[in-house]
């Protein structure tokens, strides 16, 4: 069954943007998840952890996770109808 390199994508960009915003937003009330978030800040440019890093975290997670899944999908239907 092939897989909507659109909606594979969109779903994985939403879910990791908002990852990434909820992480962030609370991280920078409690300090839970800076590692991690350190992490994210050695990957997109202009991230921080703050309140304006977390709508730019948001925007870079879900272009990354978007064109990520989408490659996936069309190379998972490749694949697939190879068969």
């Amino acid at each position: 069954m092939p897989l909507n390199p659109k909606a594979f994508g969109l779903t994985a960009g939403i879910i990791w943007g908002l990852v990434i915003l909820v992480f962030t937003l609370i991280s920078v009330s409690t300090g839970y998840a800076t590692m991690f978030l350190n992490i994210i800040v050695s990957i997109y440019p202009g991230y921080s952890i703050s309140p304006m890093g977390s709508i730019i975290g948001l925007i870079y997670g879900f272009a990354d996770a978007f064109i990520g899944f989408y490659i996936f999908a069309l190379i998972y239907n490749l694949l697939e109808n190879t068969k």
